[in-house]
């Protein structure tokens, strides 16, 4: 057979071709209407909690980024990082404000968060958290120089505790209404104007102290116990004062370190700086004591993993006390390798930029997602920088400590809260 004649008997043996079928208007109507009622329920569902990660706690409430992305050529946009916080569900803090689903690891699925603690006249919980985990207490001090902080130039500020002993008996009866007592520690006069503090260290409290007037600055240990006995570890820099010492930590190592920041000038309770903001470390074996980082506007709160590999410094620059708000400058947390020999700080880098007025105290628990007290409570970030986050109490937290394994208790100036949660802080208790 000829190619010519193959070739047509193939033609011939092909269907023809067929018409696409007709689809109805009616039935498109009702496929559309069915996908987009699917999306709108898995919408529902994110919203809800209904993800992978399981259902959401009862005082908590997932915002999708997603839902936020664009506000729009006639939305509202928030002018100001101190005065409006965000909260587009409108709910009622205390709670928790969920971006990222894995933020529900940190939480659990029986979390609650409490108010503890109260005095609307006083700003007695301001900063220095320390657990001691013998008698279950935590202690803290006021608010130096700032506002209902009942201390200047001419009077020094106040360490207080609670013991959580009686703050657990209070929940198991009442959940709604609790005002734990605050026993008031008699500060010694080598500790003036206490805004930092970690351990125990050595089975006492490791205050940082802001110094008051011409009385300097200094690293102390004092008893938690009575008398309150006190021994100061360093109050100068070879013969110089420090600005206010802020904040610190102990690494690893055994290293203790510090910041020091402008805030008592800033506040009127301290002369003009003499020295730039640094963070310090301090050998207790050799009392030597060293610049390991600079560069900054205002460093202030600080923490390390628990490996002591990575150190996180935040500055708060956007707060200038008397200077005044200026959200140009730094709200940030940066992050540093800390370098295993000489234990400078290096590779500086933006961790986090917070969007509710600055980051202050910093924590890290054992999965290294790292806290920090904002202007709307304490937000929480993983390693990486992603904002998972909110302990979103409405009102100024400036630092927070993990009291023992699944409670985080959290100093917002004249409140304290407990948050019970799953995630396991660091034992920041060193022998």
């Amino acid at each position: 057979m000829s190619d010519l004649k193959r070739l047509g008997k193939e033609q011939a043996s092909e269907p023809l071709p067929q018409e696409p079928p007709q689809v109805s208007a009616s039935w498109v109507l009702i496929m559309s209407s069915l996908f987009i009622g699917l999306v709108a329920f898995g919408a529902l569902q994110l919203t809800n909690g209904q993800s992978k990660a399981g259902a959401l706690p009862p005082q908590a409430v997932f915002v999708d980024p997603r839902s936020f992305a664009v506000v729009g050529q006639n939305g509202t946009f928030r002018e100001s990082s101190f005065a409006s916080f965000f909260n587009p569900t409108n709910t009622s803090p205390p709670f928790f404000q969920v971006f990222d689903r894995s933020f529900l690891d940190i939480l659990g699925s029986s979390a609650s968060i409490h108010e503890i603690a109260s005095n609307p006249s006083f700003a007695f919980a301001h900063e220095s958290p320390i657990y001691d985990s013998r008698t279950d207490e935590v202690f803290f001090a006021s608010n130096d120089g700032g506002p209902l902080g009942m201390s200047d130039i001419d009077n020094n500020n106040q360490l207080g505790k609670i013991s959580l002993k009686e703050v657990e008996a209070s929940l198991k009866k009442n959940t709604a209404s609790i005002n734990a007592t605050v026993t008031n520690i008699p500060l010694p006069e080598e500790a003036q104007m206490t805004n930092g503090g970690t351990g125990l260290y050595r089975s006492s409290l490791l205050l940082i102290n802001s110094g008051r007037g011409p009385l300097p600055p200094s690293l102390t240990l004092v008893n938690p116990r009575a008398p309150h006995n006190a021994t100061v570890l360093v109050d100068n820099f070879f013969g110089r004062q420090f600005n206010s010492l802020n904040d610190v930590k102990v690494h690893p190592s055994g290293k203790i370190f510090f910041t020091d920041v402008t805030y008592g000038f800033l506040n009127h309770f301290r002369p003009p700086p003499l020295m730039p903001n640094h963070v310090y470390r301090f050998d207790p074996d050799t009392g030597a004591v060293r610049v390991v980082a600079d560069g900054f506007d205002r460093c202030n709160g600080i923490a390390f993993t628990h490996d002591g590999k990575t150190a996180y410094i935040s500055d708060t620059g956007a707060a200038g006390g008397f200077l005044g708000l200026n959200q140009t400058e730094p709200a940030t947390i940066y992050g540093f390798d800390v370098d295993p020999k000489t234990h400078a700080f290096k590779n500086r880098r933006v961790f986090a930029y917070v969007d509710a007025g600055v980051p202050d105290g910093l924590q890290v628990d054992l999965k290294g997602n790292v806290y920090s007290g904002t202007g709307d409570g304490v937000q929480v970030w993983n390693s990486e920088g992603t904002l998972l986050g909110k302990f979103f109490l409405g009102t100024t937290s400036a630092n927070m400590v993990f009291a023992g394994k699944g409670r985080l208790v959290i100093l917002a100036e004249t409140k304290v809260f407990l948050a019970k949660i799953a995630a396991v802080g660091q034992d920041l208790n060193f022998p």
